[in-house]
Formats: C-alpha cells, structure tokens, sequence
C-alpha cells in the first residue's frame, strides 16, 4: 500500500521472457490494439506475448473476482483434455478493473501450486473514472507446472469502506499453445519449485537478515538450474532509492538505511548470486497524477530477474538435501519478496555428478556512502549524498552427463550509484535524484569440444527531481519529474544460429501538485507523461509503440519508428 505524507516541506510520497525464445513461426507482436487517443484509461505501450499460430486451449482460472478485502482468493486448475502437452507456448493473461472512487494502488500476486506466475500492482482510480487493464506474461519455461491439477491463489489485499471505495475486480486465464511441425515445443525446465507456499508465492522481508528459503530433495541428474527473483519494495522502503544514510534522515527529511537495495541469493548459506533490484514505482508513487493515465516501467506487471545456478548444478545433484535462500542487502521494513527454482534434468541420466570449481562472490556488498552536506547560519541545508556499489565475480562449476562435461563460467559486474541533491530550508525542499543500475553477464558454456558464449546487458536508470515551495502563509507546491528505463541487449553465439535481442522500455512523467496551508492538496498543473518501448529479436518482427499524455488523457500513439520497414 502506498502511504503518502501531508507534510508541506517534504515529498507528498507516500512478458519479457517471451521474447528470449526463437520464433520464426510466432505471430509479430506489432499486432497489439493501440489504447485509445483522447481516453482517460490506464494505458500502456508494451507489447503482447508473441504467440504461435496454433489454436489454444484456454483454461479460466477465475472469473470476476472481486476484492474487497485482505483474505487471498483460491481456484483450481485443471490441464486441458484437447491440449495435453508439450506446448509451443503457455500464456497467462490477466485483465482487471477498480471502480470509481477512492482507492490505494494495491500489490496484486497469482501462484499456481505456490509458484508465483503473476506479480504486479494496480492503477488507482479517480472520482470519475475506474480504470481497467490488461496484463500477460510467458510462462512456456513452467511448462511442467500446467501438467497436473493444481491449487491456485490470486492476493490483491483491498480495503473497501466508506472512504476507500474502490472494488477490484479481475479474471485471468490461462492459454496453452499446441505444439506442431511449424510451431515446436521449445525446451523448457523439468522441474519448477516455489520458495514459499505463503499467498502469490511471496512472504515479506523486513531486514537484511531475513530471508526467503526453502530446503529442497531435488533429483540427482540436474544439468541447470535457475532462480527468478521479484523484490518489491514496500512500506518504509517503498521509495529506497530517495533514503540517505540514518545519521542526516532526519535534517534531510528523508527514509534512512542508504539508497542502496540489492538482492542476495545463497545455497546452503554459501553465495550463489545477485538479483539486483529495479525501482519500480507503483501508481500512487510520489505523486497519483504522474502515473495518469500512463504507468510506470512495469509497474502493472513486474519481470523476473533470473539468476543462473548452473555452475552449481552437480552439487545440487548429489543426493543431499539443499537450501536455496533469497535476502535483500539494507532491507528496511519491508520488501516483498518471490522467487521460483527452475530445473533442467539430464534425461539420459539418473545421476550426475560434478562440482563448483570457482566462486568469487563474496559474503555481501560493501557500499561506499560519501556526504558533501553544509549547514548555513539561517539552518538552511545543501549538499549531496552519494551511495555506489561495484561487484565483479565468476562462479564456474561443471557437471558429468550422459552427453559428457558441461562446464559452466558465469562472470557479472554489478555496478549502482545513486547521486542525490538537496537544498532544504524553511520555505524549500529540493531532492534531486540521479541513479544507475547496470550490470553485465558473460556465460561461456564448454561441452563436447563446443564453446557458447552468451552475453547479456541490463540498465536501469532512473531520474527523480522534487522540488516543493512553500509560500509565507503555509500553502505550496510540489513538483516532480520522473525518468526511468529498463534497457537489455542480449547475444548469443556459439554451438547454433547466433542470437540478439534489444528491449527499450522508458517512461517520462511531470506534474505540479498545489496544497494549502492544511497540507490538503487543492489541484495540479502541467500534468503529462510519455511512455516508449522498442524490441527487436532475431526470429521476430521489430516492435515500437511510443505513447504520450496530457493533463490525464493520452493524446498520442506512435508506431513503428526505430524499425526498418522492408
């Protein structure tokens, strides 16, 4: 839940995966319904999954729910008769409303069999308008999920009285593609396993050393392994990336604990990698006009980050039993937190054996925190505060198959710096906030007397500048411009056809809140928002929306720029 503050001089703060595999038989993405020019609704430019041009079975895992309440919801599954597997693709789509009125944004989870297959949150609504959307996310590599009846859970905690009127309500299916000669099955993990049997798959968080674990008795022919992470930051941590260290928090007016968040994942205690976390601010963020009607990076929807255990894979096979653990470095009540193990098995094989021959990770990150701050003689303060992080490591391992060693070296820097401005004086409050998350991996996979190397680039900027005036008799104003991004390039050569893929997803927003002396909000200025997203992947059609707003209505849709038309 979004909390936001009343107090004048401080911040009123209160479907990728798809597009990794080849598809030269999958239908463009390009064919997406463009939102509605001149409409008030919720709209976003991201794309569909891209789906085979077999016929699916649709299988409804609830209809029309409404939530009104904190109590999670259950369902049943059950595969399809006429689909029975293997399938060229799993789709899940959600589609949901909030009715007019006042309401909160609200974290929105789906699990099925405890594995989370859905993590997002929601659009607030107005007065006047009750917002609906559209959610979809490739779930083909769970594929062995969908293979037996299964219990689900949809959570979408939801307080409904008379000052918080809004309802929510929503249903979601699930679309299972047929496999055929022009549309094959790809290759898709054996195994999928929660960390957590809580509701949506996600227990809380509340400091660093809590953690999301489970002990597991996995099978003895594991050949890979791989962990998607979601750390959603909530409560006191909802805004990390605004929070300074605890010593100036207060002569700051800002969250304490540093600008510094990052994911942990351990095996049997030992570090096993780094899931960095993204900044995603939900529809309530900062500032509620910001985000109409455009949202912001994922923020309905939020991509896993995965996290390769391969190199760990012959120790994971041999017999014992295995703790897989997630933590969040600086966690500061609360992050919400998902992650799901996914397994590939060497059929040809009931045991392996192997081991980790390296591993450079060390126990946590150590971030450097420098404060250039000064203190005027009228109590006034400017200055900076600046937080970074820098991590390199490799973690190797190899593994005994029916089809020979396999030996895996993942290398990955992680580098983070939050660069944050102040001016803070009785009448001014200027936060202005620069921050960079980037981190490479270079996996080279030998087997066979064959070496495959696959590269991969992730970038998350993010820009938040607020400035708040207050006049002589109390009221004000506040406002903010916010930039973010989600960018990644990935290559692929080696032991097959060489791969690339690009996604660009960045999304703008202003606005000017005006408040009176009570600190009660009494209208806006300049309200806008844009949104762009680019993909383009070898196999696949090129995809480009670009989106634009005014004062909460979309005025544009742009198609096709950036991609070369043959």
């Amino acid at each position: 839940m979004t909390r936001h503050s009343q107090r004048p001089r401080q911040p009123l703060i209160a479907l990728l995966a798809g597009l990794g595999l080849a598809g030269a038989f999958l239908a463009a993405p390009a064919t997406a319904t463009a939102p509605t020019v001149g409409s008030s609704n919720t709209a976003t430019a991201d794309p569909p999954v891209p789906r085979p041009l077999t016929k699916p079975c649709t299988v409804t895992l609830f209809s029309n729910l409404q939530f009104a309440d904190f109590n999670p919801k259950t369902f049943s599954y059950t595969p399809p008769a006429a689909c029975p597997g293997p399938w060229a693709k799993v789709v899940l789509e959600g589609d949901f409303s909030v009715s007019a009125g006042r309401q909160f944004d609200r974290t929105a989870l789906i699990a099925i069999g405890h594995v989370n297959v859905y993590f997002g949150t929601t659009p607030e609504p107005s007065s006047t308008l009750g917002p609906t959307w559209h959610v979809e996310r490739d779930l083909t590599d769970y594929s062995p999920l969908f293979t037996a009846a299964q219990t689900g859970d949809v959570d979408i905690g939801n307080l409904v009285n008379d000052t918080f009127t809004g309802v929510i309500t929503g249903s979601a299916q699930l679309q299972l593609y047929p496999a055929a000669r022009f549309a094959p099955a790809p290759r898709t993990a054996d195994l999928v396993l929660p960390l957590s049997d809580a509701p949506g798959g996600a227990v809380l968080l509340t400091s660093t050393s809590s953690t999301l674990a489970e002990t597991f008795s996995l099978p003895a022919n594991v050949e890979r392994a791989f962990l998607d992470v979601v750390t959603q930051s909530q409560s006191s941590d909802e805004f990390w990336y605004t929070c300074v260290p605890d010593d100036v928090a207060s002569e700051l007016e800002s969250c304490g604990g540093t600008a510094f968040r990052e994911g942990e994942v351990t095996i049997d205690g030992q570090p096993a990698g780094v899931a960095p976390v993204y900044p995603w601010i939900f529809t309530g963020g900062i500032d509620p006009l910001l985000w109409r009607p455009i949202p912001g990076v994922q923020t309905l929807s939020f991509v896993p980050y995965r996290v390769d255990l391969t190199p760990f894979a012959g120790l994971l096979s041999n017999g014992k039993q295995h703790q897989v653990s997630v933590s969040v470095f600086n966690s500061n009540n609360y992050f919400q937190v998902t992650a799901t193990l996914a397994l590939y098995l060497d059929a040809g094989s009931r045991q392996v054996t192997g081991a980790v021959t390296e591993n450079t990770l060390g126990a946590g990150p150590a971030p450097s925190i420098k404060e250039d701050l000064a203190t005027a003689t009228d109590g006034s303060i400017s200055g900076s505060v600046t937080t970074t992080s820098s991590r390199q490591f490799t973690v190797a391992g190899f593994v005994n198959t029916s089809h020979g060693r396999v030996v895996t070296r993942v290398s990955q820097a992680v580098e983070f710096s939050n660069v944050q401005q102040f001016q803070v004086s009785s009448s001014q409050f200027v936060q202005d906030i620069t921050q960079m998350t980037a981190i490479a991996t270079g996996t080279q996979t030998r087997s066979a007397g064959e070496v495959r190397f696959a590269a991969s680039q992730l970038a998350y900027p993010l820009t938040v500048d607020i400035t708040v005036n207050v006049n002589a008799d109390g009221s004000g104003s506040q406002t903010t411009t916010i930039a973010q991004a989600f960018d990644k390039v990935e290559r692929d050569a080696g032991g097959g056809p060489p791969f690339s893929a690009r996604i660009a997803d960045t999304v703008s927003a202003g606005d000017t809140l005006l408040f009176n002396a009570a600190g009660a909000i009494t209208g806006f200025q300049g309200s806008h928002g844009a949104q762009s997203y680019f993909a383009q992947q070898t196999g696949l059609a090129c995809y480009s929306r670009s989106i634009a707003s005014q004062l909460g209505v979309l005025t544009s849709v742009v198609d096709g720029a950036g991609c070369k038309t043959h």
